[in-house]
């Protein structure tokens, strides 16, 4: 399904958050995913300031965190997983075939976890250009 310009339809999205020392749970907003369902899309975009990183955990691995960003973009694009369509997932009934699609996909990269890469909360919103709105958030959010 596409999206018509003047068509507002529901989004969901998550900060991407550097989280250098995962103990100190100090972090720097470094990016965002943004899916819009009705529209079939499911995008990030990120920005690293290296000086806010540096302040915050000197030496850290700048390098190694626009590597986690590449591949939350191959996520994204459905490009990282590409035996994800035959896998199989547990559920509470069992196992189920997970599907690769863009609801999926945002599942994983929304999931929390405790690395140096962490989403934030899932928070909403309506759009009639998700494109658009995720680059509004990453300059809102991000900067």
């Amino acid at each position: 399904m596409t999206s018509t310009s003047s068509a507002r339809q529901p989004y969901q999205y998550v900060v991407l958050r550097c989280v250098p020392r995962v103990e100190r749970e100090e972090f720097v907003n470094v990016g965002v995913v943004l899916h819009c369902p009705a529209a079939d899309f499911l995008g990030s975009a990120s920005r690293v300031d290296d000086a806010r990183i540096e302040a915050l955990a000197p030496g850290f691995d700048v390098d190694g965190l626009r590597s986690a960003l590449a591949a939350v973009e191959a996520v994204c694009r459905g490009e990282a997983h590409a035996a994800y369509a035959a896998a199989l997932r547990a559920t509470a009934y069992g196992t189920r075939e997970a599907a690769d699609t863009p609801g999926t996909r945002f599942g994983l990269l929304k999931a929390p976890r405790s690395t140096v890469l962490q989403p934030g909360p899932v928070h909403g919103g309506v759009t009639a250009d998700p494109a658009r709105t995720l680059q509004h958030l990453l300059e809102r959010l991000v900067g």
